[in-house]
């Protein structure tokens, strides 16, 4: 499989783990509102490993094929860059609050993690939500060059 073909499909594999990201951040959210802590745990920790896996195959794409430049002009691209650079910013700000809610977790400090959860878990949805949009408007819409 060639460089280009390759990236292509890492890219639809990274908007699935985004799509799917998201989808256990919101039943996450659901299950701890009714009080169902297992389930809530489960869905989290699912949205961890989905995310820790975007990150790693965007790794390998973006070692495979570099950059792109988006080929959308006018509003379309000031809408896009305006989307990327708010998901990249908040993309790497959630880690260490990730990390911080799971040490959270392990220590048994409930109040804790549930005061940083209320900030981290809707700029993680967020992350998760807009990585599908740039993903649809670069490689769907607009394409790149």
């Amino acid at each position: 499989m060639e460089a280009e073909a390759l990236g292509a499909l890492l890219a639809r594999i990274n908007a699935a783990l985004n799509f799917s990201s998201g989808v256990l951040l919101v039943t996450g959210w659901v299950f701890i509102r009714r009080g169902d802590t297992r389930r809530h745990r489960m869905s989290m920790l699912g949205a961890v490993t989905t995310s820790a896996l975007f990150l790693i195959f965007y790794l390998t794409r973006f070692a495979i094929t570099g950059t792109h430049s988006f080929a959308g002009e006018g509003a379309a691209r000031t809408i896009y860059f305006g989307i990327l650079f708010s998901h990249m910013i908040l993309a790497v700000l959630i880690v260490p609050g990730v990390l911080r809610l799971l040490y959270l977790v392990w220590k048994d400090r409930f109040q804790d993690h549930r005061r940083l959860a209320r900030w981290v878990h809707p700029a993680w949805l967020y992350v998760s939500v807009t990585g599908i949009v740039v993903y649809v408007m670069l490689y769907h819409v607009y394409g790149y060059i």
